[in-house]
């Protein structure tokens, strides 16, 4: 009756302004009780060392393996030069922008609008989700989105991101006057179903810094404005999602931006970065999953796939949280090149048992029962993914690339 109920309401706009979350989460608790959620899978088969001929594919969809001829575990690449930055005061508090209250599933948006109102701009929330989140429901916004929004759609800005930051780089970037927005772990208020973690991704806006109280200042979307954040707290917050960070500025601000970012201005050079830290961190703390995830992540960005799913293999021992292929893939990737299917599939039912309409979830599923022998139900899948996501490039090319094979 109660499911009933909610489904005859959800349609109804003035529902999903006001009660779209809690008509949402009476569904999802109804959901994982017929389908329990449980814990993410351990690995299904052990790495095999050889990497199976992928499918071509277009650069984000199902990027081409290059030959390695890497150990087994990454080792240690030679640092970078970093130029010895000024020093810093003690304290910096930037002006805040108008706090805007996020919406059902908006952090991404309420936060970059923040983020945009901090240079003078006039919009909102909406008007970002409506370019980039076309469907209300849709629980994840990626970083590389909001950049995308910044470049296509505003001309006064521009935007990047980059992984393998640290505090002190934001404080140097707080100091020469630059918001920046960090994406980390959040604790979630109540449970969604039964054994719920609670764990969950955030977008956080950083106004600033105090040394002697050893906290930053944020704009938290969902929290409150002028939220403080202690540095230990940020930090282990951060790593969950390899220290990524966004950063908007006006064109004029490029060589400013440049320069205080160093080695991180070139992505390469920052995923070094991160790879580096992540394999130390794996080595002193070898019970961090997130330290492994890292390290998985961040081999899949050099191609070196068998060692990511090996890594990712040793996050998955140790534990990690129920929502976190919600908002990272990687996982999805180093399987299928690696050519772990049985992986790919398990981990990407357990992902829609969490999140049934992620679109990153249903496309590298269709991959998975496609390399299977599954052609039709692969063709669904990439259709569910285009349905969730309207105008999504990957899922396009996964049906145009079937059509024709």
């Amino acid at each position: 009756m109660l499911a009933a109920l909610a489904l005859a309401l959800a349609p109804f706009p003035f529902v999903q302004s006001r009660l779209g979350w809690r008509v949402d989460a009476v569904l999802t608790a109804l959901r994982t009780l017929v389908r329990p959620i449980g814990w993410m899978p351990t690995p299904v088969q052990a790495a095999s060392g050889l990497p199976a001929a992928p499918i071509p594919a277009a650069p984000t969809a199902a990027p081409q393996p290059s030959p390695t001829t890497a150990p087994l575990l990454p080792t240690a690449a030679l640092a970078l030069p970093t130029p010895t930055p000024p020093p810093l005061p003690q304290k910096v508090i930037l002006p805040a922008p108008a706090y805007e209250r996020q919406d059902w599933n908006n952090c991404g948006p309420a936060t970059l609008s923040m983020h945009l109102r901090f240079y003078g701009w006039q919009g909102n929330q909406q008007d970002i989700a409506a370019k980039i989140k076309p469907r209300r429901a849709d629980r994840n916004v990626n970083i590389d989105e909001l950049v995308s929004y910044v470049n296509r759609e505003s001309p006064s800005y521009r935007a990047l991101f980059r992984v393998g930051g640290d505090l002190d780089l934001l404080r140097h970037l707080l100091a020469a006057g630059i918001p920046v927005t960090i994406e980390e772990t959040f604790y979630l208020n109540e449970s969604f179903w039964f054994n719920d973690d609670r764990w969950s991704g955030h977008y956080l806006l950083l106004t600033g810094y105090d040394d002697a109280a050893q906290t930053f200042t944020a704009q938290d979307s969902f929290v409150s404005a002028g939220r403080q954040v202690s540095y230990a707290e940020l930090d282990r917050n951060w790593q969950s999602f390899n220290r990524a960070f966004l950063l908007v500025y006006p064109p004029e601000q490029e060589s400013q931006i440049q320069a205080l970012l160093g080695e991180l201005w070139q992505m390469d050079s920052a995923r070094q970065r991160a790879l580096q830290t992540a394999r130390a961190e794996s080595e002193a703390e070898p019970h961090n999953a997130f330290a492994w995830f890292n390290l998985g992540s961040n081999l899949v960005y050099f191609d070196r796939y068998n060692e990511a799913a090996m890594a990712y293999d040793t996050a998955r021992q140790i534990g990690l949280p129920q929502r976190m292929l919600r908002y990272q893939f990687g996982p999805f990737l180093a399987y299928f090149h690696a050519g772990r299917n049985d992986d790919l599939l398990a981990l990407t039912e357990y992902a829609l048992k969490v999140t049934p309409n992620s679109e990153e979830a249903l496309l590298w599923r269709g991959w998975g029962l496609y390399r299977a022998g599954k052609k039709e139900e692969a063709i669904v899948q990439f259709q569910k993914a285009l349905q969730e996501h309207p105008g999504y490039q990957d899922a396009q090319y996964a049906l145009d690339y079937l059509s024709k094979n």
